[in-house]
């Protein structure tokens, strides 16, 4: 009998892997407008980003346009060893390089590190996502950890497909304050 969480996960990584990039171009830039649109992200001066692998959402558009608006960025840096998430901020794409599993990372700075408590805005990616704002990662735990802490919101960038009737949900899992997908914003209601 294979795990909820694991069925699910191979599930959606394959929905969202099947998407026609023609589309998924399209979903992507849903997904932006929605965001730039939002006040939070308007009114935010400091934003935790991620840059996207594989078939996640595209997130390089969005961090080139932080930078282009004068926003200061953070992105996580993987510390596998720690089993945690290290943010440093950057001033442009070329702070970013090739870090774990292949994923573009900021360059380690000591003076360029940040605290999540920092951020105004916080996206975050996932793997599925319910209509309660419960989250499914890849399974490490990392943005759990760093959400943890955290005192801006919390907006989940997801396509509608990876979007599933109930996600199994841990006393530690923490929930998303909304999810902008290509199709529509969820946002909790909890909060």
């Amino acid at each position: 009998m294979i795990p909820v969480k694991v069925s699910i996960r191979r599930d959606i990584l394959s929905r969202r892997d099947s998407i026609a990039s023609a589309v998924k171009s399209g979903k992507d830039e849903a997904i932006r407008k929605t965001l730039f649109a939002l006040s939070a992200f308007q009114s935010a001066r400091f934003v935790l980003l991620f840059a996207s692998f594989s078939s996640e959402v595209d997130t390089f558009e969005m961090i080139r346009h932080c930078l282009a608006q004068g926003k200061r960025v953070a992105l996580p840096r993987v510390n596998t060893k720690k089993g945690k998430l290290f943010l440093y901020e950057i001033r442009s794409m070329d702070d970013l390089s090739a870090g774990c599993w292949g994923i573009m990372e900021p360059i380690p700075s000591p003076e360029r590190e940040r605290e999540v408590q920092e951020a105004d805005l916080i996206i975050v990616p996932g793997v599925a996502f319910d209509e309660q704002c419960n989250r499914l990662g890849y399974g490490k735990g990392y943005y759990d950890k760093l959400l943890r802490g955290k005192r801006a919101k919390a907006i989940a960038v997801a396509y509608e497909e990876q979007i599933v009737a109930s996600v199994p949900v841990e006393a530690h899992d923490i929930k998303m304050d909304s999810i902008i997908t290509d199709q529509r914003i969820i946002i909790n209601s909890g909060h």
